[in-house]
């Protein structure tokens, strides 16, 4: 099923790119309908040239291939690599093992038969020796190997039960994993025991399943990768594009005309944020066919926060780009602003692993709050009255790199 969804998707991309090249083939207005548009009337002919400018960009962009496998098949690869992680195995923790059965009593196969189903375990039937799950353990392929010696199940002198001592080995660096695992198996022998042998347990502890759901590991996934196509399409799009309209000159030529910074600004804007939709909307849909993610959040809500985030984003976009006189000044000054970004928001991984610290700093990252938003409002329902600080850092931080922006912009 997967599979299938996966190819729609990808003729779908196709036909985009399609129609994409042949817009390019369409003729050009006849000197008489481009006299008759020029004599039309315009009521506001400053946001005319907002609108006309707007289109401009977003017709510019869906008709160039290479925007359109970086705004939308780049952030795409990423989310299936990171679905094909996490997508599918979020549910509960399992253990990668090698198991060896050196035991012929019946015991011993019971048991082995019971560990080939358990979900707990994930098995690898291509180890039958010690020599190779230790190959395998020191490359970290493996978390363990569960052996079962030769005397397991076998029932000694005395007694009127079988009896045995499974071995877990594993290496110093996966210690948590074999630890874990070996509790595990220790107490699913305990109940084994219990059948064999009458026990008296005066203390004991019980497990209480919540009725509230939490968040999977994709389900928190998602809001990074989300944050990381708005750095995408925020920064790296103006910041290729403006210093290649510098080297050629257009700017320059746009400087002659009433165009404005602000209508300029404001017309990049309305692109980006169209164009954001399109490709954020895309990876929500494959996300929750695909991968299936649980959106419980107000759908209007979500687009005008990714809105709101996509034109904060931007702005970095813009002072760079705006500020640099060709690509060898913007490409290290976009890298040094977005890799620290991309590493300490919570894109890849959850902050919260952080040490407090250095989480208390990353708080006060532009992406942070952007993702932390994304985060509340997509799997946890959360509404405007509820990000109040989230809302508060970006409205701060849009007010400065504006600012910024705006007296750093250079036409040529």
């Amino acid at each position: 099923m997967h599979s299938g969804i996966i190819i729609l998707i990808i003729v779908a991309v196709l036909v985009v790119l399609r129609l994409a090249s042949k817009a390019k083939k369409r003729p050009a207005p006849t000197a008489a309908q481009a006299d008759a548009a020029a004599r039309k009337p315009v009521r506001n002919p400053k946001l005319y040239t907002v609108g006309v400018f707007a289109r401009l960009n977003t017709r510019r962009f869906f008709r160039d291939r290479l925007a359109l496998f970086f705004g939308i098949l780049f952030p795409l690869i990423f989310l299936f690599v990171f679905g094909g992680i996490f997508g599918h195995n979020s549910g509960g923790t399992s253990f990668k093992v090698a198991f060896i059965n050196q035991s012929t009593t019946q015991a011993a196969q019971d048991f082995t038969k019971e560990a080939h189903k358990a979900k707990l375990l994930k098995i690898d039937k291509n180890v039958a020796t010690l020599s190779q799950a230790e190959e395998k353990m020191s490359r970290s392929q493996l978390d363990a190997t569960i052996i079962l010696p030769q005397d397991f199940g076998v029932m000694k002198d005395g007694q009127k039960y079988p009896s045995g001592q499974a071995q877990v080995i594993y290496t110093q660096n996966n210690a948590q994993a074999g630890s874990a695992l070996t509790s595990i198996l220790q107490a699913q022998f305990q109940q084994l025991n219990g059948k064999y042998v009458s026990q008296v347990k005066p203390f004991s502890v019980v497990g209480k399943r919540e009725s509230k759901k939490s968040l999977t590991q994709f389900d928190y996934t998602f809001a990074g990768l989300l944050g990381f196509s708005i750095i995408g399409m925020g920064i790296f799009g103006p910041v290729n594009v403006f210093p290649e309209l510098k080297k050629q000159g257009i700017l320059r030529r746009l400087h002659t005309t009433p165009l404005r910074v602000w209508q300029y600004f404001i017309a990049t804007m309305i692109s980006q944020a169209l164009i954001g939709l399109v490709s954020l909307g895309i990876m929500f849909a494959v996300a929750i066919t695909v991968f299936h993610l649980h959106v419980i959040g107000n759908w209007l809500l979500i687009a005008a926060w990714l809105v709101f985030s996509i034109i904060m984003i931007l702005g970095i976009g813009l002072a760079i780009g705006g500020w640099s006189k060709n690509e060898r000044q913007a490409a290290p000054l976009s890298n040094i602003v977005v890799f620290p970004m991309m590493f300490l928001s919570g894109t890849f991984f959850p902050r919260f692993l952080m040490p407090e610290w250095l989480q208390n700093v990353t708080n006060f990252l532009p992406l942070s709050p952007v993702i932390d938003g994304i985060r509340l409002i997509t799997t946890e329902g959360k509404g405007l009255l509820q990000l109040g600080t989230q809302i508060a850092f970006i409205a701060g931080w849009t007010v400065i790199i504006y600012i910024i922006a705006f007296r750093s912009f250079r036409w040529e």
